[in-house]
């Protein structure tokens, strides 16, 4: 997988994580620095662990589905695009999201929208990929991505919540396709 795919990867990930920044960066009236560090690092800790995790489990199993394994990779991110855009639809009726300040609050928006990551860390054992370089890459442009969506959230609003998430499942799908097309065909 080169850098171009895992960065966009990790943008398409990202989107929940980013969604939720924006949603909190409205919401949290006197934002502090640290408040907007402390919900990105942890938005992009989780994001980073979770393939990690994914992975890990994906190795012990990877050997028994090799031949059909990109199969697999393609139904895990389009799953996942599809339930972003579904969600991002959802969203525009119902606003879930609570201040991520408080600790217990932020810990499950992180468990919540990192769990995409975790399938895309399995996907990431079938296709035989070194772990190292991608989770590192996908917990820092979460956090990049996070607390530039505080910020926008803050100074903005809303008007770009539903979109973004739609657009990240928009890429997951994209690069799912992309793994089944490189496998079938090259």
């Amino acid at each position: 997988m080169n850098i171009i795919t895992i960065i966009g990867l990790a943008l398409g990930l990202s989107m929940d994580a980013f969604s939720v920044s924006i949603t909190n960066g409205c919401i949290i009236h006197e934002l502090k620095l640290r408040h907007a560090i402390r919900i990105a690092f942890s938005f992009g800790l989780f994001q980073a662990i979770m393939p990690l995790i994914g992975w890990a489990t994906g190795s012990l199993f990877s050997s028994y589905i090799q031949s059909f394994d990109h199969w697999i990779a393609f139904g895990l991110l389009s799953f996942i695009g599809i339930k972003m855009i579904y969600d991002s639809r959802k969203r525009e009726s119902e606003n879930k999201t609570k201040d991520c300040r408080h600790y217990p609050t932020l810990f499950i928006l992180s468990i919540a929208t990192s769990i995409d990551a975790l399938a895309v860390g399995v996907s990431f054992a079938f296709l035989n990929i070194q772990i190292i370089f991608p989770v590192l890459l996908i917990g820092i442009i979460t956090f990049i991505v996070c607390l530039i969506g505080i910020f926008i959230g803050n100074r903005i609003g809303k008007f770009f919540e539903t979109g973004i998430e739609l657009f990240g499942g928009l890429i997951l799908i994209g690069i799912g396709i992309k793994i089944l097309i490189e496998h079938l065909f090259f």
